[in-house]
């Protein structure tokens, strides 16, 4: 059974990584899929012609989520393009970590702005398209380190926590137009960013995980699912955390 047939989700981010196994799911799921990327062309149309096999609508659009009028208009282009946005993936995001005795005040406002304002600037431009169809499954990518913080990485953590915030708050103001707002908190995520790291470090990483495993972009993929379809219509405001059991 396909859970997202005939929905349109956006995607931030969504050329490596999670972003990808969310993408990727989704089309498995029967979902058209509208997605940003950064920089990568090759990465995006690679992505856009694996999307379209599972014979779903699909769609890359180079969008900088943290810059507000880009924002605006990339809603506009998908909804001209798909006719709706049911569901919203703020999955975007980056690390720029260091102590905070050597954080530079550069390197702490990048982050907020690429990782929260984001999220901020996506739900703005769908919340009217949503509240005219009178439903959307809004989702957050936080993470376990913005429940419960991490040593250099006080930027990171700050922009992550603060997406906690923000959802909780969506849900609030939005429930009543059934418009639902979640946040999902990944553990250790093993992608293209945790390949470079020293062998070592990685085991020691999973031997600390109940689990006695790193997740994949899939195991955040199949959460993303429960919490776009239906299954999920009466849980609003919740943060789901998929560590493994971190």
């Amino acid at each position: 059974m396909k859970l997202l047939e005939n929905k349109t989700a956006l995607i931030t981010g969504a050329t490596r990584g999670i972003g990808k196994g969310i993408a990727q799911t989704f089309a498995k799921h029967g979902a058209n899929v509208a997605f940003t990327y950064s920089s990568s062309v090759e990465a995006a149309e690679a992505l856009e012609n694996e999307l379209t096999l599972y014979g779903v609508k699909a769609k890359g659009y180079q969008s900088n989520a943290a810059n507000y009028e880009a924002a605006q208009a990339l809603a506009t282009d998908v909804l001209k393009e798909f006719g709706t946005i049911d569901i919203l993936v703020n999955n975007a995001g980056i690390t720029k970590d260091n102590l905070l005795m050597r954080i530079s005040e550069a390197d702490f406002d990048t982050v907020i702005e690429v990782n929260l304002k984001s999220v901020f600037n996506l739900t703005k431009a769908v919340i009217r398209p949503m509240m005219k169809q009178r439903s959307g499954s809004i989702i957050n990518m936080s993470s376990v380190v913005g429940l419960k913080g991490n040593a250099g990485q006080a930027n990171y953590a700050a922009s992550k926590a603060g997406i906690i915030g923000f959802s909780k708050s969506v849900a609030l103001e939005l429930g009543s137009r059934n418009i639902r707002s979640n946040v999902i908190a990944p553990g250790f995520i093993e992608t293209e960013m945790t390949a470079n790291l020293p062998e070592e470090t990685v085991k020691q990483w999973r031997d600390a995980i109940p689990l006695k495993r790193g997740g994949t972009p899939e195991d955040i993929a199949n959460a993303c699912v429960f919490l776009a379809s239906d299954m999920s219509s009466y849980i609003t405001g919740q943060t789901l955390s998929v560590d493994g059991g971190m």
